[in-house]
């Protein structure tokens, strides 16, 4: 069910993102107009600007930032799969994007033709990352030079297409695909709209961490039942520093 690619060959991904700041004021004011102007478009029915802002805010790349980028690999020890994650986060962007842009070089040096993995990455993680990238002035790795690539050739794979089977309208959660496919969900603690509050009043880096692999992990069961392979046990898998 999987296209011909080895399971090692795949860098699996998953990224947490929250408004810029705490509060739509805390914006410069040109960029307080322009949420106004953008919100006038796609939620014009809304009539309290700073509450989509903390609610929807974080899946803008132009009002949003990323806070964690979790990734993870899978070998093959003892003819069973296990996986190794690692985590960046940082209060600082640019950090994060750093060391995650510096492991997609490395990443790619050992595996030219590595794919990226997670779900709905096609049209959220990665666009996201390469569009913060350029606001920071980072460069980008060759693998995510997207430019010019048809759909298809895109070095992704997404669970998200993979369940479509062609469907392009299709739309479904990680949490209710892990759930059909009877897998444990990752949104055991908190989910994607509870990020910019955990994030802003609590403070908790650790916690949109922790939920951030679990993300991950979830990915690298739906890819194991994809292939019909036994799941993970907790012992497979190996948080890297």
């Amino acid at each position: 069910m999987l296209p011909n690619i080895g399971l090692d060959q795949l860098l699996l991904l998953d990224i947490e993102t929250t408004p810029a700041t705490a509060a739509l004021e805390q914006l410069p004011d040109n960029m307080q107009r322009l949420w106004g102007e953008k919100m006038a478009k796609t939620a014009p029915e809304s009539e309290n600007e700073a509450e989509v802002y903390a609610d929807r805010a974080g899946i803008y790349a132009e009002f949003g930032k990323i806070i964690c980028i979790s990734v993870g690999f899978f070998s093959l020890e003892n003819n069973a799969y296990h996986l190794r994650m690692k985590s960046f986060y940082d209060d600082d962007e640019s950090i994060v994007l750093n060391g995650f842009l510096a492991l997609v070089d490395k990443f790619h040096t050992k595996y030219p033709h590595f794919q990226f993995a997670g779900h709905n990455i096609k049209e959220f993680d990665i666009p996201f990352i390469c569009r913060r990238s350029v606001i920071h002035q980072l460069s980008l790795p060759k693998p995510l030079q997207l430019h010019g690539f048809k759909p298809w050739e895109m070095p992704m794979l997404d669970t998200l297409h993979l369940w479509r089977f062609g469907d392009v309208r299709h739309y479904i959660s990680l949490k209710l695909l892990t759930a059909v496919l009877g897998i444990e969900t990752p949104k055991d603690d908190i989910d994607g709209s509870m990020v910019g509050k955990v994030y802003w009043k609590d403070h908790d880096l650790e916690r949109i961490v922790a939920y951030c692999q679990k993300d991950v992990t979830a990915v690298a069961q739906l890819l194991l039942r994809f292939k019909r392979l036994p799941l993970l046990r907790e012992e497979q898998v190996t948080l890297v520093k």
